[in-house]
């Protein structure tokens, strides 16, 4: 085997200004879900391009593969996901979105730009053993892309024996890694209630049963859930995120129904299952005490994201080989933001690191903001880290 020479962030410096251009033309054009047909035909075009062997239509995503010496003798696995946001961006540059109601706003153009960046270096240098999946992944945005993936056969069609992904941080600073042991993401569900009242006019509220009012007790009650029901070291969170009710050109009409939707973020499953019946409880309870009625529809999403100890501490010596061991931080609080990133993890060893891109000309505008954009000086660093990753399997 060939031992890597050098840093492969330096290494990737020099393809910077290639990748940049591709990262802001992704952001430029967002898109959805598995709808990801001109995203991929553009990551397709650079593999061509880089003579990189690659599998389409694999769960809508598709797999690069690179191999090194002795390539039957481990495979790692790197996924990138894809997908933008069904938002509106609010940002004015030259390569802000051109699709209303659809934006790049977590940085998945930057992580799928750092991936290609990563097999580039990879496929010229050829300085590492066994053999690197890149795993472009469609639908991370709660659309079930990883769990695709797996159901199409990802971990029986190719020899991944572990599993990384990277996503960017908004609140560390460019140069900074955060890896960390155990929990990393919550768990996510989503809640749906639905409020059934008596409407009617305004003037006469005695006559109705009104859902507005049940739904505001209902918002109110909830967070008592966590405050008085669980533990204090034990995290979560519910909000309810959207109401909708009534007519905003009709200010004398009481509305029959009224409909929430909002999420619930845990770490231990005892403390999700608490939730839920709790949940249960104070919405049917409250409404009941209105004389309305109300249901609630909770669905499970993802389960928390799981960083093996073994693999974690593996992706630490590589990260403090490249960065330093100064920049390394073991102690970064698991995020409630959640990530299916956790199925992969699930079926093997792995770890899910997150890379710090708060530069000096940077905002610290956090993720699904709609003025945020990845920075792109984070892709050598990202690149590197990867291709670290792929390159130091050897010396763990």
């Amino acid at each position: 085997m060939k031992k890597p020479i050098n840093n492969p962030i330096e290494g990737i410096r020099r393809l910077q200004k290639e990748y940049v251009a591709f990262r802001r033309d992704l952001h430029a054009h967002p898109e959805i879900g598995f709808e990801l047909t001109r995203t991929k035909q553009k990551v397709i075009e650079k593999l061509i391009a880089l003579n990189i062997e690659f599998h389409d239509h694999i769960g809508g995503g598709l797999v690069a593969v690179i191999h090194g010496d002795n390539p039957e003798s481990r495979g790692i696995g790197l996924r990138a996901d894809m997908d933008a946001l069904p938002m509106q961006e609010e940002n004015n540059f030259d390569h802000a979105s051109t699709i209303r109601g659809r934006m790049h706003g977590c940085g998945h153009d930057g992580h799928t730009a750092m991936l290609l960046a990563c097999g580039h270096y990879l496929q010229e240098t050829r300085r590492f053993s066994g053999t690197a999946y890149l795993i472009f992944q469609p639908a991370e945005e709660g659309g079930g892309g990883a769990k695709a993936m797996i159901r199409d056969g990802l971990f029986e069609r190719f020899s991944i024996d572990r599993v990384f992904a990277l996503h960017n941080w908004p609140s560390l600073s460019l140069g900074k890694v955060a890896i960390q042991t155990g929990a990393v993401m919550a768990a996510c569900d989503r809640i749906f209630i639905d409020i059934e009242g008596r409407g009617g006019h305004a003037a006469h509220p005695h006559l109705t049963i009104d859902p507005v009012v049940v739904a505001g007790h209902i918002i109110t009650a909830t967070q008592s859930i966590v405050a008085r029901n669980q533990d204090p070291f034990d995290s979560a969170v519910i909000s309810i995120c959207g109401v909708e009710a009534g007519n905003m050109n009709a200010m004398n009409v009481i509305p029959r129904t009224a409909r929430m939707i909002g999420t619930v973020r845990t770490f231990k499953p005892q403390v999700q299952e608490m939730i839920q019946k709790r949940l249960h409880e104070v919405v049917t309870s409250i409404a009941a005490a209105f004389g309305a009625t109300a249901t609630l529809r909770y669905i499970t999403i993802d389960p928390a994201t799981i960083n093996d100890a073994a693999q974690a501490t593996f992706a630490k010596k590589v990260a403090a080989r490249l960065f330093g061991d100064d920049n390394i931080i073991s102690d970064l609080k698991p995020s409630m933001g959640a990530e299916d990133f956790t199925y992969m993890l699930q079926r093997k060893p792995g770890a899910y690191l997150r890379i710090g891109q708060l530069g000096a000309t940077s905002r610290e505008t956090f993720l699904h903001n709609s003025e945020y954009d990845f920075n792109d000086e984070v892709i050598p660093y990202g690149a590197g880290l990867l291709a670290g990753l792929v390159e130091d399997i050897d010396h763990e």
